[in-house]
């Protein structure tokens, strides 16, 4: 039969009813198993009509009240947030290209009801009059800021853009939409379009037992049976859990620099070449913040965050000067201990990582691959489950089969407070580098709120996804985590925790709602702290196969370790901060300068060693070019100083002071997680705290306040 014939005859689905069409079922667990590519236009399209016509209404006769037009609103917003989070959720983890196509042809009216609803002048006027009239006085303060965000949101929407200003405002938005969603898809395919088999022993030199398991079982995927960790073959690909160890401990210097060059030039070539883009999207981003009155979409960006841009580069710059004598100091002795052990010339890039492995494990006899064992998956969500129940008195229990998922390995939970629900979530632990973007992230399914609360119930329960990119099981062993990773799993249920335990009742300011981007990140990152807590980590550190707690001097080698090279690390996180706010301020694309020379010149400033000429990291930098971190990855550093600060009145009160960790944990839960956008993030920080942040407990957690005061 040819290709043609089996076209014609291929039997043509059904067109799915909107009655049928899992997509929209108003559910709070979405019907995950049964959602495909094809429900995707007919849904998005059916409920896209819906919502317009709800707003002609409520345009049409609106009441500056909080009935008469926030809680309408409300009702609008959630049931398109509830329907387009699950299109970007399985657009993330099980991509595709039919789901791709479905994406993009629904993307421009997706975007367009968003542009409507920010640019809505009756709604605008009508919050305005809210503000304004006699309807203010009876607001809670938690609705006042909701009113007050909700109208500088407008003003930053472009409701105040008249005819061509309008229109070319509207079509720079339904542009960098769509620049995004290419740029994330480029990053993707270009991420697994590498693959180098390997075949002999000593090309694997060095390699763990559990990296050459995930190798030989990522070749038997792709056909080559009777693959075994043992004798091969080998499979390595870009994705993070295969060429991470590739970078720290192959001895084949060779596979080191080759996987190390396909990695930092990735979706910067061919097809997935994200270079264009890059220069478009900033380009766009600058008119726009033009189009609006801002001088610089860094200045627009800041207009909904805590900081400004120079209170902001003030930070970076008092971080980087507390750095960078240690980060030269971590610079030298890499290289002066290679050369001890035989290394001749400079350590090139694909050396660093190995060498700065070995240096550790000569410090401090310690390596990753000799606490995995320690770190078994299960054992780990039950030890952090604990933690919840110490610090914030609720339970986690297994919920599984009550919510349908989207792939087998994903689980189900239930959050429990004084014994009845209190939230719910997913968690996709695995690497799936075929269909699933990396990273690890933590999404809404739905928010809490009082107004969408089912009948008989007070609030409508928030249920979260949190998704992480570590290795899989390999074999009958279960999913074996460097320490990294459970920092990071941690890092994530933090996000988690803000989004379930709020105990704001209004939709639009509960959990993760309504809080400046750049506090967003502090209970995240407040909650890697307690990986090193000795209570908590022996609560799970126990030896997957013999079920003996990790040796105490094993745990004091892992503390000591802590801040190796932590001037490194810190100066990493600025320098990827400072490009941000560059290109996002002062650099204008076409202008005889690449975005790639900017990266050179920030980092002259801001690392100890200069990237290489080739070094194209911005073509995967998602966070700033497909997520919301544009002109805001700063964020990451402004609220570690909220979060080393937070944790930092912990260890005031004593960590083995049960009754005083309790004490204030109930403290944080009852001020960082509860309150969400209710209350302005300082206000929120100073009620648990008790006074203003301070740099001090970050440089201190570091290691560099002896640097920072010298």
């Amino acid at each position: 039969m040819t290709a043609e014939a089996a076209a014609v005859e291929a039997p043509v689905a059904p067109p799915v009813s909107v009655a049928d069409n899992p997509l929209l079922a108003d559910v709070s667990f979405p019907k995950f198993d049964q959602v495909k590519p094809e429900h995707v236009v007919p849904g998005v399209k059916h409920l896209l009509g819906q919502l317009h016509a709800e707003i002609d209404k409520l345009e049409a006769a609106v009441e500056p009240t909080w009935q008469g037009l926030v809680e309408p609103l409300e009702r609008i917003s959630d049931r398109h947030q509830r329907v387009w989070g699950i299109v970007s959720h399985l657009k993330g983890v099980k991509d595709s290209p039919e789901l791709r196509a479905a994406v993009e042809e629904v993307q421009p009216e997706n975007v367009k009801l968003s542009l409507r609803l920010s640019q809505s002048k009756p709604l605008y006027q009508a919050f305005k009059a809210l503000r304004e009239g006699p309807a203010w006085a009876g607001l809670t303060p938690g609705q006042r800021r909701i009113v007050d965000n909700e109208l500088r949101d407008f003003v930053l929407g472009g409701v105040a853009l008249e005819g061509e200003a309008k229109e070319r405002f509207n079509a720079i938005q339904q542009e960098l939409t769509q620049l995004a969603t290419k740029f994330s898809n480029n990053v993707l395919d270009a991420t697994k379009a590498y693959k180098k088999l390997l075949t002999q022993p000593d090309e694997v030199a060095g390699l763990p037992a559990t990296s050459l398991g995930l190798a030989a079982q990522s070749a038997a995927r792709e056909g080559h049976a009777g693959a075994t960790p043992e004798a091969g073959p080998w499979l390595i690909t870009l994705d993070f859990p295969s060429y991470f160890p590739v970078m720290t401990h192959a001895k084949n210097r060779a596979l080191r620099e080759e996987v190390y060059r396909a990695y930092i030039t990735r979706a910067s070539a061919g097809d997935s070449d994200n270079g264009p883009l890059i220069e478009k999207i900033l380009t766009l981003r600058a008119e726009k913040a033009k189009l609006l009155g801002y001088p610089s979409f860094a200045d627009l960006s800041m207009a909904s965050k805590m900081a400004d841009l120079g209170r902001a580069e003030a930070l970076l710059e008092e971080l980087r000067a507390a750095s960078h004598a240690a980060a030269l100091g971590d610079r030298d002795e890499v290289q002066a201990f290679a050369n001890s052990q035989g290394f001749q010339g400079e350590l090139e890039w694909w050396d660093i990582t190995f060498w700065a492995e070995r240096l550790r494990e000569s410090k401090y006899n310690i390596s990753d691959e000799e606490l995995r064992p320690y770190f078994a998956l299960p054992t780990v969500l039950q030890g952090l489950w604990q933690l919840a129940n110490r610090l914030f008195g609720v339970e986690v229990v297994p919920a599984d089969g009550e919510a349908p998922v989207w792939h087998k390995d994903v689980r189900f939970f239930k959050v429990l407070k004084n014994g009845a629900p209190k939230a719910y979530f997913y968690f996709d632990p695995y690497s799936r580098p075929a269909e699933k973007r990396g990273g690890a992230w933590m999404a809404e399914v739905v928010g809490q709120s009082s107004l969408l609360a089912p009948p008989g119930q007070a609030v409508r329960l928030p249920v979260a996804h949190m998704v992480c990119n570590q290795m899989e099981p390999v074999g009958d062993k279960p999913s074996l985590m460097t320490f990294r990773e459970v920092e990071t799993l941690f890092h994530e249920f933090g996000h988690a925790l803000q989004h379930m335990l709020t105990e704001v009742p209004e939709g639009m300011a509960s959990g993760i709602r309504n809080i400046e981007w750049d506090a967003v990140e502090l209970p995240s990152q407040f909650m890697e702290n307690w990986a090193y807590d000795r209570a908590t980590l022996y609560s799970f550190a126990k030896h997957y196969e013999t079920g003996e707690p990790l040796p105490e001097e094993l745990y004091s080698r892992l503390k000591a370790a802590k801040n190796y090279r932590s001037g490194t690390m810190m100066l990493r996180q600025l320098h990827f901060s400072c490009v941000d706010l560059e290109l996002h301020s002062r650099f204008s694309p076409g202008q005889g300068k690449t975005v790639f020379d900017v990266d050179q010149e920030v980092a002259a400033r801001t690392l100890v060693r200069q990237p290489l000429p080739e070094d194209r990291f911005l073509c995967t930098f998602s966070h700033i070019f497909a997520g919301g971190y544009a002109a805001g990855y700063y964020s990451y550093k402004w609220a570690e100083v909220l979060s080393a600060d937070a944790f930092n009145a912990f260890e005031e009160a004593g960590l083995d002071d049960e009754s005083a960790v309790r004490d204030t944990g109930a403290r944080f839960r009852d001020t960082v997680l509860a309150l969400g956008g209710s209350v302005p993030p300082a206000e929120v920080f100073k009620r648990f705290r008790g006074r203003e942040p301070s740099t001090r407990p970050l440089l201190q957690h570091n290691g560099l306040l002896a640097t920072a005061s010298a």
